[in-house]
C-alpha cells in the first residue's frame, strides 16, 4: 500500500542497513500502536516528523521531506566508494585525507558501527561553535574525502602542513603560546604523530617524549652516532710531530743556532770573559775595604820623614821629625 503510493508520487522509499531496513525510520516504541518514528537532521540536529504503524509509512514520510528527497539524490547519484576508489578521487582532486590518532584513523571521522551496518563511517566537522553532521559513509576513505571536501577540512590540512615552532628537544613543539600549557609532546608511531600531551614547559614535555619508546630510541640512536663519530684531531705542525703551540701576536719563530735579525743601526759588542776564579775568592772593587774577621785589629802607624840641609860645612844636616 504505501509502496504504491510512494510510486504514485515519484518517490523513493530509501533502504537502509538499520533495524528497521528504511532510511530515516527507527524503531522507537515497540509494543505500542505507533512504534515507528520518522526523523531527519535538520540544521544540525535531530527532528522528529512523527509516529507511525509500520515502517515503510514513516519511510512515506521521509520521502516526501527535503532531506529524504536530498538522501534519495545522493543514493542514485553516485554509488559507495571503496576505500582505494576514495583515495585515488582525493588524488584527483588534490585532496588530502587528513589521518588523525582516532579509531577510524581519519580526521573528522567516527566509527560508529551500531547505528548503520553498511555505512558505519560518519563524518562531521565542528562548524560554529557545534558538531555539524556531513553524511555516512561504507569506508573510513570515502567519509575521508567528505571531510577533505569541507571548508574545515581544507583548514585542518594547512594547519598540519605548517611546521610547529621547534624548541631544543626532540618531539616537542610550541603549539599554543600564550596558553597555560603551550608545549606539546608528539612522536612518529605507525606512520603518523601520536599526540603525548600539553605541558607548561619545554623540559617537561621533553620528560614524557624521553619515557616513550620512541624517545628511548631516539636517545640510542644519538649515543650510537656519537660514539661512532671520529674524534677531532688538532692540527698538525709543520714538521708533522703535534701541534704547535700558539705564539702571542708580533712574535717570530727562532731556530736553534740562528741569530735573529737585527734593528738597523745595531751592532755587536764584543766583551772579555773573565777566566775562572779558584774557591774562595772574591771580587773587591777599588775603594772598598774588604770584610774583616771577628777577632781582627786595625793597627795604625806613624811615617818617619828625614828631610836633609845643606851646612856651611858642606855636610848634610839631617832632621827627624815625627
Amino acid at each position: 500500500m504505501w509502496r504504491s503510493q510512494a510510486e504514485a508520487e515519484g518517490l523513493t522509499l530509501l533502504v537502509a542497513d538499520n533495524t528497521t531496513g528504511y532510511f530515516g525510520v527507527y524503531l522507537i516504541n515497540p509494543g505500542q500502536p505507533k512504534p515507528y518514528t520518522a526523523q531527519v537532521r535538520r540544521g544540525g540536529k535531530q527532528v522528529s516528523l512523527g509516529s507511525f504503524a509500520t515502517a515503510e509509512e514513516a519511510a512515506l514520510c521521509i520521502a516526501r521531506s527535503p532531506e529524504g528527497q536530498a538522501a534519495a539524490e545522493r543514493a542514485t547519484v553516485a554509488p559507495p566508494l571503496t576505500s582505494e576508489e576514495a583515495r585515488q578521487q582525493a588524488r584527483a582532486e588534490g585532496l588530502t585525507l587528513l589521518k588523525a590518532d582516532n579509531k577510524a584513523g581519519y580526521f573528522g571521522v567516527a566509527h560508529q558501527p551500531g547505528q548503520s551496518q553498511s555505512k558505519p563511517y560518519k563524518a562531521q566537522v565542528r562548524r560554529g561553535g557545534t558538531m555539524v553532521y556531513l553524511g555516512s559513509f561504507a569506508t573510513a576513505e570515502e567519509a575521508a574525502l567528505c571531510v577533505a571536501r569541507s571548508p574545515e577540512g581544507r583548514a585542518a590540512v594547512e594547519r598540519a602542513a605548517a611546521p610547529p615552532p621547534l624548541t631544543s628537544y626532540s618531539g616537542v613543539y610550541l603549539a599554543k603560546p600564550g596558553q597555560p600549557k603551550p608545549y606539546q609532546a608528539k612522536v612518529w608511531r605507525g606512520g603518523k604523530y601520536v599526540y603525548l600531551g600539553s605541558f607548561a614547559t619545554a623540559e617537561e614535555a621533553a620528560l614524557c617524549f624521553a619515557r616513550s619508546p620512541e624517545g628511548r630510541a631516539t636517545a640510542a640512536q644519538q649515543a650510537a652516532a656519537e660514539r661512532a663519530a671520529p674524534a677531532p684531531q688538532p692540527p698538525a705542525s709543520e714538521d708533522g710531530q703535534g701541534t704547535a703551540p700558539a705564539m702571542p701576536p708580533g712574535a717570530v719563530l727562532k731556530e736553534e743556532g740562528v741569530v735573529p735579525p737585527m734593528p738597523p743601526g745595531a751592532f755587536v759588542k764584543e766583551e772579555q770573559v773573565a777566566l775562572p776564579m779558584p774557591p774562595g775568592a772574591f771580587f773587591k772593587l777599588e775603594g772598598v775595604v774588604p770584610p774583616m774577621p771577628p777577632d781582627a785589629v786595625v793597627k795604625r802607624e806613624h811615617a818617619v820623614v828625614v828631610k836633609e840641609e845643606e851646612r856651611s860645612d858642606d855636610r848634610a844636616k839631617r832632621r827627624r821629625s815625627k
